[in-house]
């Protein structure tokens, strides 16, 4: 079961946080000013999180930087390199891309929940122009991938969520592979201005109104801080 939500995040990997750890340490402030202003956006990215669900407790994060330099990120990407993909355009599609400059340094909070059924991590990323991911492409939407020896395949359908933000996107992915073990990911993206928010939920079984009523919270707090 733990290979198959891997494999998971494999597909899901500009999101990262997949893995457990400790956060990052800040890096050095250049000057009062900059460390001024680099606080006031970490506070406004961290305000951007949910507050711990229900049932669930922080098991990563949260984790405050430059998206590509995160912790988090840093093992995403390592996991991708270590898998084998049938289609290694899928890796990272319809997600934020961590390997292009600009998102690499751009200004990011990221957070993870755990209990028994399942987890939810979630990453908000200040860009400074209004990007957001292209739709799934089509040939991404059933294919397979090597984790470890164990062969994960996935089947991912679009959700009719409704609008969320200025933009917005959610899907359903169904990973099956070691043992016969079958785990479902929702991933659900919302632009709001400059912020863009990303979020994985991943258990046995994802019900999409569940993810939904999450997207809704995470809408708030997008609106919230982006006022």
């Amino acid at each position: 079961m733990l290979k198959a939500i891997s494999g998971i995040c494999l597909s899901m990997t500009a999101l990262a946080g997949c893995s457990s750890g400790e956060a990052a340490a800040p890096a050095p402030a250049a000057s009062a000013a900059a460390s001024q202003s680099s606080s006031a956006e970490a506070a406004r990215l961290r305000a951007a999180l949910l507050p711990v669900p229900e049932g669930m407790q922080i098991s990563y994060g949260p984790e405050v930087g430059a998206f590509g330099s995160l912790k988090s990120t840093q093992q995403g990407l390592a996991a991708v390199r270590q898998a084998r993909l049938e289609r290694p355009e899928c890796a990272g599609a319809a997600q934020l891309d961590a390997a292009k400059p600009d998102v690499a340094k751009a200004p990011a909070a990221v957070i993870a929940f755990a209990a028994d059924r399942g987890s939810i991590t979630q990453a908000v990323v200040s860009l400074p122009s209004a990007t957001f991911p292209d739709p799934l492409p089509q040939q991404c939407t059933t294919y397979s991938a090597d984790i470890g020896g164990s062969k994960v395949s996935y089947k991912t359908r679009a959700l009719p969520m409704p609008a969320k933000g200025d933009q917005s996107r959610a899907y359903l992915t169904t990973a099956t592979g070691v043992k016969k073990n079958a785990a479902q990911i929702g991933s659900v993206m919302i632009r709001r201005g400059t912020l863009i928010m990303s979020m994985l939920v991943v258990g046995r079984q994802v019900k999409p109104n569940g993810l939904y009523e999450l997207a809704t919270l995470a809408d708030q707090n997008l609106a919230r801080v982006t006022r």
